[in-house]
């Protein structure tokens, strides 16, 4: 159950991330950034996650996401 919630957050973290940052991907992509975006604010916020529940999850995976979008815009395009 915890891998379904991670991609069906990711995806949504993913879709807000990039319109956020004006950035146009495909859908594979846009999921693929939310996903990881995901892993990554899961793990920076996960003391939060435990205070205010999924609600923050979401935050740190919209928040991972951007981080891996301008990663990705900085050093690999």
């Amino acid at each position: 159950m915890p891998i379904i919630a991670l991609v069906i957050i990711g995806a949504a973290a993913g879709f807000l991330a990039t319109r956020i940052m004006k950035v146009n991907t495909d859908v594979p992509t846009t999921i693929a950034i939310g996903v990881f975006g995901a892993l990554i604010g899961g793990f920076v916020l996960r003391f939060l996650m435990t205070l205010t529940g999924w609600a923050a999850g979401f935050v740190g995976a919209v928040l991972g996401a951007m981080v891996l979008i301008w990663l990705w815009r900085t050093y690999i395009k």
